[in-house]
């Protein structure tokens, strides 16, 4: 049976049965997909339930995207399928002994599926992305069993396949951004590089414009070699031994001269990484013709995103220029540097470099160059990141993803933690959780809550009327004291304590007019019928120093519950309004009877 044209076919033979035989025999499961040349088989029939295997090897296929033509970065995954599916049916097996061999589509249930999960999370561990990663690709080719068999699953088995993990299993945590100095050090260092990159290759290329075939006028001089490498590509292994090499850096060093390296690629791509925050895999399949539209300063690059499901080709637009400072300008350069490399292997690619290994030019799109431990540690070594420290003083290390994401803080910062100005290219639900709620950002969300809540709270509370001996404003509220109630403020007539009341018959905490304030005292600091004087002082810092000595007896969470607010209050609202000597003789005044001068009992009360 074809699946698609040119690109898989799955291959079935069944033999006619015995008309004795109650059970049809079943031939071999055998299916291949193409990746570009290359054709990869696949031999299922050494399983012990080929009806499964059949189905579950028909799913395989069916979800190889069709790009897995171009290049062979789709082999790894989809072998890493044919491995889970292994393994999920002779765990099947196993677990469903009383079938036998004789296991179909409908023997299967959610409970074979949540067993399967807790194997993998005893293996892995729990929380352990590996184990939810292998538990999703069982799922999604189950997923894609029900669509191609409609039926064929009970009603269990298709609520179960509708999300990977059980509740049990614990959410992973997104990544955390890198420290801002940090992730400056990193796009510094990376800039550093890439201009000397630039330099050594443009030197490269004035060098061999000078020199001649060494082949005729000999290998010992530096321009005369870098002349045939131009000419006929980069030295292979062939031409270590020659002296004139081994003299000027051997095979490896002279190539450097006139081609990037797969060292040189982790150098654009961190600084890359830095000034766009494009993913890493976009960042190593870009094409030579990506850019277009520029216009003011801007140009739009063109990337595959191959995690965007159905539609993978996205677009972004980025700052344009001629330095190393804006990515148009990096991305322009990089295609200057590696012009000479994709002519002569005819590649439209824009990374391509010499290979570690063989010397000979190949595109970086097939080859992990972005995890290569010693290239990361030498790139760390080299810049002093052994002397930073991450969050939780941590060592810095070298993540991509990481950068990416320390891009996405710094936009979600500039924007004010506005979702819809921040979420470009992400739903709103996807930047809030990748790339909004992490670590990085929990001191600036805490700072935004205490803002927001004081923002709030000086809304709904005037400022305290602050008078000076004289009856003059001290405070800048708006409230209107009528000429009576200043009089009675500064003679004590209306005095309750803490402050004098403009009415005690007239609060705004009664539930009837014309009752007396029923709140107790200290609520005066709240009140807008309260008006302080330096006759107040006195109590008012009783109160504060009392305050302040509840700190040692509350948890500070519960402390703010109880006195942040009159605390707040009596040194912004307050004390702020007085000067240092008044302050200074009232404290003395205050001390002169101990610490607890005049304190109602009903207050001494709510301390305790």
């Amino acid at each position: 049976m074809s699946m698609s044209k040119g690109r898989t076919r799955f291959t079935s033979v069944t033999p006619a049965p015995a008309p004795a035989d109650p059970v049809p025999v079943l031939g071999p499961v055998v299916f291949s997909v193409r990746f570009g040349e290359a054709e990869e088989h696949v031999d299922l029939s050494d399983l012990p339930c080929p009806r499964l295997a059949r189905a579950l090897g028909q799913a395989i296929v069916a979800i190889t995207p069709p790009r897995a033509v171009v290049g062979n970065r789709m082999v790894p995954n989809f072998r890493t399928l044919v491995v889970r599916v292994r393994d999920f049916l002779s765990f099947a097996v196993a677990v469903m002994s009383e079938h036998g061999e004789d296991i179909d589509l409908d023997d299967l249930d959610a409970d074979l599926l949540d067993a399967y999960e807790e194997r993998l999370t005893d293996h892995y561990g729990t929380g352990a992305s590996s184990a939810s990663a292998a538990m999703w690709q069982i799922v999604r080719l189950l997923r894609q069993v029900n669509q191609a068999h409609p039926g064929r699953f009970d009603l269990d088995l298709r609520s179960r396949i509708a999300y990977t993990m059980s509740e049990k299993q614990s959410a992973s945590k997104p990544l955390d951004a890198y420290p801002l100095p940090v992730f400056e050090a990193f796009e510094a260092a990376a800039r550093a590089e890439v201009g000397r990159i630039r330099d050594r290759i443009l030197a490269g290329e004035r060098l061999a414009a000078a020199g001649r075939d060494p082949e005729i006028h000999g290998w010992g001089r530096l321009e005369n070699i870098l002349w045939f490498i131009n000419e006929r590509g980069p030295l292979t292994a062939a031409y270590r031994n020659i002296r004139g090499v081994a003299a000027n850096g051997y095979v490896r060093g002279v190539n450097g001269h006139l081609y990037l390296s797969r060292r040189d690629l982790l150098s654009f791509h961190v600084l890359l990484a830095c000034q766009m925050g494009m993913e890493p895999e976009s960042i190593k399949e870009l094409k030579v013709g990506c850019l277009t539209n520029a216009a003011r300063g801007f140009v739009s690059v063109q990337y595959y995103k191959r995690r965007a499901g159905s539609d993978p080709h996205k677009s972004m637009r980025i700052r344009d220029g001629g330095n190393l400072r804006s990515p148009g300008g990096v991305l322009r350069l990089a295609m200057r540097l590696t012009k000479r490399a994709r002519e002569l292997g005819g590649y439209d690619d824009l990374w391509v470099s010499t290979s570690c290994a063989t010397n000979a030019l190949s595109p970086a799109s097939g080859a992990r160059v972005l995890l290569s431990a010693w290239d990361r540690g030498r790139f760390l070594a080299e810049h002093g990141f052994d002397a930073m420290h991450d969050r939780g003083g941590k060592p810095v290390n070298l993540d991509l993803r990481r950068l990416r994401k320390s891009f996405k803080s710094k936009q979600y910062l500039q924007a004010g933690g506005v979702l819809p100005d921040f979420a470009t290219g992400h739903t709103r639900e996807v930047a809030g959780r990748h790339y909004a709620d992490i670590g990085a950002h929990e001191e600036i969300h805490d700072q935004a809550v205490e803002a927001g809540l004081s923002e709030a709270l000086a809304v709904h509370l005037q400022p305290p009327v602050v008078l000076d001996e004289e009856g003059g404003r001290l405070d800048d509220g708006g409230q209107e004291v009528p000429p009576q109630a200043v009089r009675d403020a500064l003679s004590g007539a209306t005095d309750v304590w803490l402050s004098s009341c403009r009415n005690f018959f007239d609060s705004p905490y009664s539930l009837k007019k014309g009752a007396a304030c029923p709140v107790p005292p200290w609520v005066c600091l709240e009140c807008p019928n309260a008006v302080f004087t330096t006759r107040h002082l006195p109590a008012v810092l009783s109160v504060l120093g009392t305050i302040e000595a509840q700190r040692d007896e509350f948890s500070m969470a519960e402390w703010t519950a109880r006195f942040a607010v009159a605390h707040e209050r009596i040194v912004k609202g307050v004390l702020a309004r007085f000067s240092a000597r008044q302050i200074a003789t009232a404290q003395a005044i205050a001390e002169a009877d101990g610490p607890r001068l005049s304190l109602p009992a009903s207050f001494l009360e709510t301390l305790r």
